[in-house]
């Protein structure tokens, strides 16, 4: 799809600088964007490498001054970047195309507007669907759940028993909602099955990640709060409570009857404990494991995971130990300490 580089200014509602008649015929990243593409930069320490680009023109802020090529200004230049990449790929709104005849609803199931239902999805006794929900092949959503409006399921999601889903949720394939929690109680020398009777709340604006796993309560819900973004292959203990505006990096795993305040920020291979609080703000570096509660604000990293410039002094002590070996060979020798006979060498001396 070609256009000038004034249809695409006013697409975004941008200011234009140099040639609007220009054709463009392509959106790509700055390594990868030719003559006949646009490409975008939000912050300087990128302006070089897009000046000298083969792209023809540039989405950008009005902070920054782009010399070399025509440019598009707008406040949120990732934004506007994306607007244009669907404009010239042509992406249309997907239109609701109904429920396939090979989808499985039962009769008590409640559908609302213009649904989407693709082949062997499945929608148990008693559950509500929101309208434009859809459902792709092989999904399942099982008895008494309530679904909001323009929710997605991917393909091969599942939803257990009684789970509920808010607005505009996004759930990828293969995840599993409301499975049984990991609870069991040692009785006369067995692990006897604790019931897991409670569920999954989910909220609105939510989208939780291929293969993402997230188990329903004990006796009450595990709740995952509006606007949490989720990401592939991470594990939500019952009986968690995860706050507002959330991220969970992949391969976060989150034992039962934890919880985190809002807008908590947990890296990839994090491990937490049970029964502890992330506070709101906190930020956990990546393969940490938590093991107490994070006050509100803090980063934290390393395992045990400390505050930030803690754990920043440890690392820098721990690359000085070979450093340090080396002086406290000297200062025994010096001393006259014999290290053979004793572990640390700090005890015996010669001829004590």
């Amino acid at each position: 799809m070609d256009v000038t580089l004034r249809e695409l200014a006013r697409l975004v509602q941008g200011e234009l600088e140099g040639d609007g008649d220009y054709i463009i015929s392509g959106a790509k990243p700055i390594a990868e964007a030719g003559p006949e593409d646009i490409t975008f930069v939000e912050d300087e320490k990128h302006l070089a490498l897009v000046e000298n680009s083969n792209a023809a023109a540039v989405v950008t802020s009005p902070k920054l001054h782009i010399r070399r090529k025509p440019s598009i200004r707008v406040f949120d230049p990732l934004g506007a970047f994306i607007e244009i990449v669907r404009a010239l790929q042509g992406r249309a709104e997907q239109t609701p195309c109904g429920i396939d005849s090979r989808a499985c609803l039962h009769a008590t199931a409640k559908i609302g507007k213009d649904p989407s239902f693709f082949p062997f999805a499945s929608i148990g006794e008693g559950s509500t669907i929101g309208d434009r929900c859809r459902i792709y092949q092989g999904a399942v959503v099982g008895r008494f759940c309530r679904l909001g409006d323009d929710v997605t399921l991917y393909p091969n999601a599942v939803l257990y028993d009684r789970s509920i889903v808010g607005d505009r949720v996004t759930i990828h394939a293969n995840a599993v909602i409301g499975a049984d929690g990991f609870g069991y109680r040692l009785h006369n020398g067995r692990h006897i099955k604790v019931p897991q009777l409670g569920h999954v709340e989910i909220g609105d604006d939510v989208e939780i990640g291929a293969c993402t796993t997230i188990d329903r309560g004990t006796f009450q819900a595990t709740r995952i709060g509006a606007g949490t973004k989720i990401d592939n292959l991470v594990q939500v203990g019952h009986n968690c409570r995860i706050g507002c505006h959330n991220l969970f990096v992949s391969q976060v795993g989150i034992a039962g009857s934890s919880s985190t305040g809002d807008y908590v920020v947990i890296a990839g291979q994090v491990g937490v404990v049970d029964h502890v609080h992330i506070g709101e703000r906190s930020q956990i570096g990546a393969k940490a494991g938590v093991t107490k509660d994070v006050p509100p604000g803090l980063r934290m990293l390393g395992a045990p995971a400390t505050p930030e410039r803690e754990q920043k002094r440890i690392l820098m002590s721990l690359e000085r130990l070979p450093e340090i070996r080396r002086e406290m060979k000297k200062i025994r020798q010096h001393l006259g300490i014999n290290g053979e006979e004793h572990g640390d060498g700090l005890e015996g001396r010669k001829g004590a």
